[in-house]
């Protein structure tokens, strides 16, 4: 036993090494799709997805069903893109569309960072103040702060593993807030597969939308995938790489649809239940308190600072990855464009922190302004990925890039209806 042991050990690295065990092969690969996993489970989407249960009790969680779909599509669709060309969304947007049309593509990109890091970095700085009375302002530096030395201090692979732990903390405060309501089971599994538009529900749709179905994290999980140069080995193994990452990616995402809709199956069962309107995430602690113990309210401020670090974490790596593209270049901590693409995503967003007058309010519309950015991403990343130029035989094919076109249809038309809601 210990001569095969050391066999083993001393043979795992070599390339023509296979254990026999080829299925915890995938284990290699999973870790990308749970980055990209974090960021439509940020706070945005707390604030979008309680909103939800609160106003409109379980009827709006056909919209996480559709939002997850729609995001296994499009997010398989730019790994591919990183498999398949080592380039990152933003730059091979550089690299095959003209300067003005690619730096005014990534300006608006940059925008939606904005907007995605101010999200991020607020949420943390409610779950601060719920838990040891920090103002929100200066929680929000502090959130700052320690993110930027996470960034600059460690790798994909710890940042990586960082992000799993934190997903798997939020996922257990959820199971633990959801076995303390009753859910009625039969009307949610109605609602996960039933379109439903409620009276004045126009704009926490969109929020949802917006909040599961995020450009940065397009781009961000482009940049992951070629970060890992895939696209220099032999065909073979491109193709396993994808087969691979296809199974990371539907994981991954399953586990964000599973969270998201236990924050709305969390706040039908509590605050819809009792008649509750819920304003801000600090009040939803304070009423989770009374109506289902103290602990529940204390787990929820704790899985919620963990969302805002961790989704903070990957806001500050897209942001340095979409402007570094815009340079011609990959994601690099170490390398001042990236450097300066995370600086400015977070400044700005801190400004605009300080000038908030309603953190909530502050929330639900970043996830707008995602939502409004969503189809130039969209409809970039599909004619990228459908171009044989661009990819040659991985190419997305005929049927595959009509269902993406349909995708990006589907959000432009949400994004009228939502003007529309605007006027009526």
């Amino acid at each position: 036993m210990l001569n095969w042991l050391a066999h083993y050990i001393k043979n795992i690295d070599r390339k023509d090494y296979r254990p026999k065990l080829g299925g915890l092969e995938i284990l290699k690969y999973l870790g990308p799709g749970l980055l990209v996993t974090v960021g439509f489970i940020d706070p945005g989407n707390w604030a979008a997805n309680l909103g939800a249960g609160a106003q409109f009790g379980y009827a709006l969680l056909w919209m996480v069903t559709l939002s997850t779909i729609m995001l296994i599509l499009l997010q398989h669709n730019v790994a591919h893109l990183g498999i398949a060309t080592g380039l990152c969304l933003s730059e091979a947007t550089t690299k095959y569309m003209k300067p003005r049309y690619s730096l005014a593509i990534l300006s608006t990109a940059i925008i939606a960072s904005i907007s995605t890091s101010l999200a991020e970095i607020l949420g943390g700085a409610i779950a601060l103040n719920m838990l040891i009375g920090i103002p929100i302002r200066a929680g929000a530096v502090l959130m700052v702060v320690f993110v930027l030395i996470m960034l600059f201090t460690n790798g994909y692979k710890m940042i990586e593993k960082w992000i799993i732990a934190f997903v798997s903390i939020i996922g257990l405060s959820f199971l633990y807030e959801l076995s303390l309501v009753h859910i009625d089971w039969d009307t949610a599994i109605r609602s996960w597969v039933t379109p439903c538009f409620p009276k004045g529900s126009m704009i926490i749709i969109m929020s949802v939308l917006g909040a599961v179905v995020m450009p940065h994290n397009l781009f961000l999980h482009s940049e992951i995938i070629q970060s890992r140069q895939w696209n220099l080995q032999d065909e073979e193994t491109i193709k396993k790489r994808l087969n691979y990452e296809f199974l990371d990616t539907i994981i991954s995402m399953i586990i964000g649809w599973a969270i998201n809709s236990a924050m709305i199956l969390l706040a039908a069962a509590s605050f819809y239940n009792a008649g509750m309107e819920v304003n801000e995430l600090q009040q939803a602690k304070s009423l989770l308190g009374p109506l289902l113990g103290e602990h529940a309210g204390v787990v929820f401020a704790i899985a919620l600072l963990f969302s805002g670090i961790a989704s903070t974490i990957t806001s500050g790596m897209a942001a340095g990855s979409i402007f570094s593209g815009i340079f011609s270049e990959p994601y690099d901590s170490n390398d001042n464009h990236s450097r300066l693409g995370i600086a400015i995503s977070f400044v700005v967003a801190l400004l605009l922190i300080f000038v908030i007058s309603n953190p909530f309010n502050g929330l639900i519309y970043s996830q707008m302004v995602l939502s409004i950015q969503l189809p130039i991403t969209i409809f970039v990343q599909v004619w990228l990925t459908s171009s044989e130029e661009v990819m040659g035989k991985y190419k997305n094919s005929r049927f595959y890039s009509v269902s993406l076109y349909f995708v990006g249809a589907v959000v432009t038309a949400l994004n009228i209806a939502l003007f529309i809601s605007f006027f009526n």
